[in-house]
């Protein structure tokens, strides 16, 4: 990749990457590596929260080497805007059975944590075998949840980014790395 095509413009805003797409599919197999272990024999359900988690949890399940059954929920918190809004609202449901099951939930970000306490309530209301989450990035220093992400990718920097399934007014998703805003134009 040449020096231009590492930064990116974006309405005014700057961006450098962040995490390559080498970088982003290591990581990603070693998470595979980790819930097959785990999950040996147990048949999880992997849960991916759209829109953003859609290209992650794709690519985990390449490496994944147990069985194991996926769904999606869509919950939303940001709109077009840069940080959450601190309130969830939910655009679609998982379909599976999820009683007595276990679930691992699949996130592409833990930014505020808004989504996640969500979920981890909702989900604490079904009677699974267990939830964990396991999520591609998590912003350690900004999140304000009160347990321990049972998987997590890498811990960034309180930076907004962009990539890899990550957006910006529903846009710039199909990078496949990951951008960080370093600035304005």
């Amino acid at each position: 990749m040449s020096n231009s095509e590492r930064i990116l413009e974006v309405d005014g805003m700057r961006f450098s990457i962040l995490l390559t797409e080498e970088q982003l599919q290591e990581r990603i197999a070693a998470l595979a590596a980790d819930v097959s272990r785990d999950y040996e024999g147990m048949n999880p359900i992997l849960v991916g929260v759209l829109n953003g988690a859609f290209m992650f949890l794709g690519d985990l399940m390449k490496y994944i080497t147990i069985e194991c059954e996926v769904d999606f929920i869509k919950i939303s918190s940001y709109g077009d805007e840069l940080s959450s809004s601190g309130e969830v609202k939910m655009r679609k449901d998982y379909d599976a059975l999820v009683h007595e099951r276990h679930v691992i939930i699949v996130e592409d970000i833990v930014d505020s944590g808004t989504s996640v306490n969500f979920l981890r309530e909702k989900f604490d209301l079904q009677n699974t075998a267990s939830t964990r989450f396991l999520t591609l990035l998590y912003k350690e220093e900004t999140a304000q949840i009160d347990f321990e992400l049972d998987y997590v990718g890498f811990r960034i920097p309180p930076e907004f980014v962009i990539g890899y399934g990550l957006d910006y007014k529903q846009n710039y998703r199909n990078l496949p790395a990951i951008y960080s805003m370093i600035g304005e134009v």
